[in-house]
């Protein structure tokens, strides 16, 4: 199991989407990401955190093993629940772990968005009960 978590104050983007403009937020976001953050500046925040978690959780960070920020490309399901979609290298360091089950949260109170990541990477067997007893 592997897990990455990040913190980051909204006002950060907002600062960076004001220098940078749209040329920053194409550098960091899909357009699928866009068009579901609709400039939300609280969503993008929470987008930008749960691309860290996760690139945290590979092992990787950014632009280490050619990962950039668009591979890791944050989505959401028809509830509305987060969901990662990899390309690029960091699909490939993804199969590389084994995993097998993601899990991933997006939350944001005030000024701040925080996520967290978590990647299963191996399956658990079952221990019978027997077993655990004549380990101890």
């Amino acid at each position: 199991m592997r897990c990455g978590i990040d913190i980051i104050r909204i006002e950060r983007i907002e600062r960076a989407v004001d220098r940078g403009g749209q040329r920053f937020l194409e550098r960091v976001f899909t357009p699928a990401e866009l068009n579901i953050c609709d400039m939300s500046m609280q969503r993008l925040a929470g987008r930008f955190a749960a691309k860290e978690a996760v690139s945290k959780a590979l092992g990787t960070g950014f632009w280490s093993e050619g990962i950039s920020l668009k591979d890791l490309e944050i989505l959401s399901s028809e509830s509305g629940e987060p969901e990662l979609h990899l390309h690029g290298a960091a699909l490939a360091r993804y199969k590389e772990l084994g995993v097998y089950d993601t899990a991933l949260s997006i939350s944001h109170e005030k000024e701040y968005a925080v996520a967290v990541c978590v990647l299963n990477t191996a399956k658990f067997e079952p221990v019978a009960e027997a077993e655990l007893m004549n380990n101890e």
